[in-house]
């Protein structure tokens, strides 16, 4: 069986992770943690291609958490796609600091994240561009 492309999805809400992986099962293999402790327990032991990271979670919020990401062994060029409700630009543009490549705003459109998770995974060299 071929291996399919990992992606961890972060987010304290388990309505929204699982229309995440409901969204993208047919074509990843999805990981879900709904909080960013667990997703920092994950990567230090696993690296998927790419990390759909909410932003708003209680306890650490997703700039914290990919602060966080940013530290890791071997972390600091995963493909970070961040997931808001949020429309504010400073945390986008503090997002942008610490690496993120895209974003997408909730509720999502499952074209739009398709889309820019592939772009994502196209930059990062996961997948071949066309």
């Amino acid at each position: 069986m071929e291996s399919r492309i990992r992606i961890l999805a972060v987010d304290d809400n388990i309505i929204n992770l699982a229309t995440i992986e409901q969204e993208l099962k047919s074509k990843y293999e999805v990981i879900t943690v709904n909080s960013g402790a667990r997703a920092i327990r994950f990567l230090s032991r696993e690296q998927p291609a790419l990390v759909l990271l909410d932003i708003q979670m209680a306890v650490m919020d997703g700039l914290e958490t990919l602060r966080k990401i940013r530290e890791l062994k071997g972390c600091a060029r995963i493909p970070v796609i961040m997931l808001t409700a949020r429309k504010d630009k400073e945390t986008v543009i503090e997002g942008t600091k610490l690496g993120i490549m895209d974003y997408v705003v909730k509720p999502f459109d499952s074209q739009d994240l398709h889309h820019r998770i592939e772009r994502a995974l196209k930059r990062a060299g996961v997948i071949p561009r066309d």
